[in-house]
């Protein structure tokens, strides 16, 4: 997996961004999602890398070269669900139809008072599990992320929901891993992605939609470092106002020697790589790593 995704600039004009954002505020989703036909068409002529690598992806689990049409649903979908997430964290709930599936890999872990690793992806919406586990489930959530990327928007969505944002802990921090420790000895839940390489991040590499890549080896080091319970999160979009969102235990791993902790690390990576490819599978056009994601680096 190429660590390219660290170094785009963030594309699409900040200006328009806050149009949509103050549409959907004021005006309502109706509205603000006839804007995502024009910001599809934007990032379809103006956004060559992302076309470029949806046409890659989507040929890659379709079998057969991907059209035009079919990228421009690819992007479309991804401005949904980045739209989606201003209803999400101004606490409007009600507008969508959630369908939860697994939930007892989740609720069991809550009943017990047990802190929980949830593991997603760049695969649909982690803001759908996110804010449900706030706000429906009662369940405190700590999010372990680079915050450097995308920063304008992320900026953005943090001043809708300022309590989301005091639960981030910064990925790089020397205290990241404390901070995670303490959060989970608390009964807390710690989300994180686990599809993307940043920096000079440890990696293993992995079998993943026909293809050795590489993923961060950082999910499995901190599952098997604090020999946590592993709940797999996939929030995928269905269209409208539907979401179906997953959740599947995954097997916490071993307490790493050295000796063998690189076999541990990628036995355990290659199993998350298969879960992914099986839900971005169930939901294609979920898959929003717009960037040559196999260019070997």
């Amino acid at each position: 997996m190429s660590k390219a995704w660290t170094a785009q600039r963030e594309r699409g004009s900040p200006r328009m961004i806050a149009i949509i954002l103050w549409v959907a505020q004021h005006i309502g989703r109706s509205a603000a999602r006839l804007l995502l036909w024009p910001i599809t068409l934007y990032f379809l002529l103006a956004a060559t890398t992302a076309r470029r690598a949806s046409r890659d992806y989507l040929g890659r689990i379709q079998g057969h070269p991907a059209s035009l049409a079919q990228v421009a649903r690819h992007i479309h979908t991804f401005s949904a669900t980045i739209l989606d997430r201003v209803f999400f964290l101004t606490g409007q709930l009600e507008r969508f139809d959630f369908r939860i599936h697994g939930f007892e890999a989740l609720s069991s872990h809550q009943q017990q008072g047990q802190g929980v690793l949830l593991l997603g992806s760049h695969l649909g919406s982690f803001e759908v599990l996110r804010v449900s586990a706030i706000q429906r489930l009662q369940m405190q959530v700590k999010i372990l992320m680079y915050q450097e990327h995308n920063g304008y928007l992320t900026g953005l969505f943090n001043r809708l929901n300022p309590q989301l944002a005091e639960g981030i802990i910064p990925l790089g921090s020397p205290h990241a891993l404390l901070a995670a420790q303490e959060a989970l000895q608390q009964g807390m839940a710690i989300g994180m992605l686990g599809d993307r390489v940043a920096g000079n991040e440890k990696l293993t590499r992995c079998r993943f939609l026909g293809e050795e890549t590489a993923f961060p080896a950082g999910p499995a080091l901190l599952a098997s470092v604090l020999q946590v319970p592993v709940v797999l999160v996939f929030g995928l979009y269905r269209g409208g106002n539907r979401y179906d969102i997953y959740l599947e235990s995954m097997p916490t791993p071993a307490a790493a020697q050295r000796g063998d902790r690189e076999a541990i690390v990628q036995a355990w990576t290659a199993h998350y790589a298969s879960r992914l490819e099986h839900y971005a599978r169930l939901a294609p056009y979920n898959w929003f790593n717009f960037y040559d994601y196999w260019q070997q680096k």
